[in-house]
């Protein structure tokens, strides 16, 4: 794949990714990913909120702060999170091995993890499967690391945009992995988007924050923040476009990357693990923004709304009642109206006269639903995208480690 390539994934040019099956979990696996940045690229990171934070991120933040990154360092198959100061002392090393086979400084180097929570690193086989992700190393090289940063994953997350702005060839390219534990507040979720745009390394991550707000904070499959997320922007300044705040080629390439992973986010729900349904739950009528994320993550976390999305079965009952404990302050249930997709299913504190089960069950038998609620007490509104709970959640979180 080359730059004059007019199929998605577009390289982006400054990006390499190479890709090895380093036998970290599974022989013959694809589980160690090195993504090379071209000098001068500006890049941009949120991490977990978590406070067992994994070592990789602890690290990670630390060479961030020191240096601007010239090689991400990718493994699946284990986390190396919840490892005290030996978590810390392999990942130093894995960066270390990098950053002698690259000749850069090892804070030039970001580890990230994901896999199995509380065992020890295999640093011996992340090290010896470097050379090959080095030599593998090529700007068509997205596709097989989409594939190779995958965990529980059933299908690989990858996103590629091309637009024209201000007369310029932009690029956006991004991938992300996560199936499960996944909560905002970077949700076991990966994510790594790159431009070829000049940016600012200050407006990069106000860029950045701004798309994952949008995105990757407002998905939830199963309410778990995990301990390793990370999601990083990249800008590799090597298209014509310079970009500066509060221009229109600001706004466009915003839009651009938050369109990118807004897909990646809903990509993530689409392939909850055991899921069968995407469903978005958008709050209307709030008094602020966060009253309306408070009542649709109570809606979205709820087991018993959750599985009844997995039955299709129009029991909306369990939406009301969901909404009604979400802890707002002086609700009027009676202004209240819920929807399923075009089907009003509550007005004036009950069920709506023109409901009936047949337009309720004809909602729930779609694979994409919309449920609004609108509070009718403000002006503000929110929504989060989730997925249902199917017998397939329990088997495949019940034999993780197996």
């Amino acid at each position: 794949m080359s730059d004059s390539d007019t199929s998605p994934p577009f390289p982006v040019a400054g990006i390499r990714l190479g890709t090895a099956c380093a036998g970290i979990k599974k022989p013959e696996h694809r589980d160690l990913v090195i993504i090379e940045l071209s000098p001068g690229t500006n890049t941009a990171a949120v991490f977990t909120r978590n406070a067992f934070c994994a070592a990789p991120v602890i690290v990670a933040r630390e060479h961030l702060a020191a240096e601007s990154p010239r090689y991400l360092l990718v493994n699946t198959g284990n986390a190396n999170a919840g490892t005290g100061q030996q978590g810390l002392d392999d990942a130093h090393a894995c960066c270390a091995a990098l950053a002698e086979l690259t000749a850069v400084r090892s804070e030039a180097i970001l580890p990230f993890s994901t896999g199995v929570i509380v065992e020890n690193l295999p640093v011996d086989r992340i090290i010896q499967g470097l050379p090959a992700a080095i030599e593998a190393l090529s700007a068509a090289g997205w596709s097989d690391a989409s594939y190779g940063i995958m965990t529980t994953d059933t299908v690989p997350k990858l996103v590629s945009r091309r637009v024209v702005i201000e007369g310029e060839s932009i690029t956006v390219t991004g991938m992300a992995k996560g199936a499960g534990m996944i909560r905002p507040d970077m949700a076991t979720m990966l994510a790594y988007v790159a431009t070829d745009a000049a940016v600012g390394a200050s407006l990069l991550q106000s860029m950045l924050e701004q798309a994952v707000d949008a995105s990757f904070n407002r998905i939830t499959v199963d309410g778990d923040t995990s301990t390793n997320d990370a999601c990083l922007l990249m800008a590799t300044g090597e298209s014509g476009l310079s970009v500066e705040a509060e221009t229109s080629a600001c706004l466009a390439l915003q839009a651009l990357v938050s369109e990118v992973c807004v897909e990646l986010a809903k990509a993530m729900v689409r392939d909850g693990e055991g899921a069968t349904k995407l469903i978005n739950i958008e709050v209307t009528g709030g008094k602020d923004i966060e009253e309306c994320r408070q009542v649709a993550y109570t809606v979205a976390h709820s087991p018993l709304v959750k599985t009844a999305f997995f039955a299709a079965d129009p029991n909306w009952g369990r939406i009301l009642a969901a909404v009604g404990r979400a802890g707002l302050a002086e609700l009027q249930i009676d202004t209240i109206r819920i929807h399923l997709d075009e089907v009003c299913i509550v007005s004036h504190g009950g069920r709506d006269a023109a409901y009936t089960e047949e337009r309720g069950q004809a909602v729930m038998d779609r694979n994409e639903i919309t449920v609004r609620i609108d509070l009718a007490r403000g002006q503000a509104s929110s929504n989060v995208w989730t997925c249902d709970f199917s017998y397939d959640y329990v088997r495949i979180n019940a034999e993780y480690r197996t």
